[in-house]
């Protein structure tokens, strides 16, 4: 049982491959690729699941891995990359499937920010500087898996064969869209947080 969390973490990084992979291949359907309707049915059902899925292990690894006392260097690597990666994924996959412009310069920016974050990271350990996750930056991360399977999920509305009067979806694509802008103001804010606390850091060595 101890090497449960990390076993959650890997298939975080297993899910994240594949819902990308299923959201190319939407995209691909959508530009004229030849896709069977029913695959591109399947495929958004899988990548709206594998995406709430992988989100959840992102809760529950670090969780049991407290719980359980089994916290451990691999975990502390492959966890953070995890995130990265499904929050990637997920942002260029939905790219790729077509939605609006402005949910691509808001994913841009997250984009930016977490590859710019990384890099700090790995300029500064070999000075022996940490930049420790912050609770803002674990709220970050909530934030933005949030509003990126709200976004998912009533993008792929239509698979979901569910009739709701079209009010009630403008208002929630609108209140999802709000998330975002509020999970990238998050982002953003974090990573100048980040910046200050290296820039103070490489000052006193």
């Amino acid at each position: 049982m101890k090497h449960l969390p990390n076993l959650l973490t890997i298939a975080r990084l297993v899910l994240s491959f594949l819902m990308f992979a299923s959201l190319v291949t939407i995209g691909a359907a959508e530009h004229g690729a030849p896709v069977p309707p029913d695959l591109g049915l399947g495929l958004a059902w899988f990548s709206v699941i594998a995406f709430v899925v992988a989100s959840v292990t992102d809760y529950f690894d670090g969780w049991l891995a407290r719980r359980w006392g089994v916290t451990s260097l691999a975990g502390a690597i492959l966890d953070p990359i995890a995130d990265k990666i499904l929050v990637c994924g997920a942002i260029v996959g939905l790219m790729i499937v077509g939605l609006p412009y402005m949910f691509g310069a808001l994913g841009g920016l997250i984009l930016i920010r977490e590859f710019a974050v990384s890099a700090l990271r790995e300029v500064l350990a070999p000075r022996g500087v940490k930049l420790p996750v912050t609770f803002l930056a674990k709220t970050k991360t909530t934030l933005q898996l949030v509003a990126l399977g709200a976004l998912m999920i009533l993008w792929f509305w239509p698979a979901w064969n569910i009739q709701v009067p079209l009010d009630q979806l403008r208002y929630a694509w609108e209140a999802a869209q709000m998330l975002l802008v509020l999970a990238t103001g998050v982002t953003l804010w974090t990573g100048a947080q980040y910046g200050r606390a290296a820039a103070r850091a490489l000052r006193q060595t």
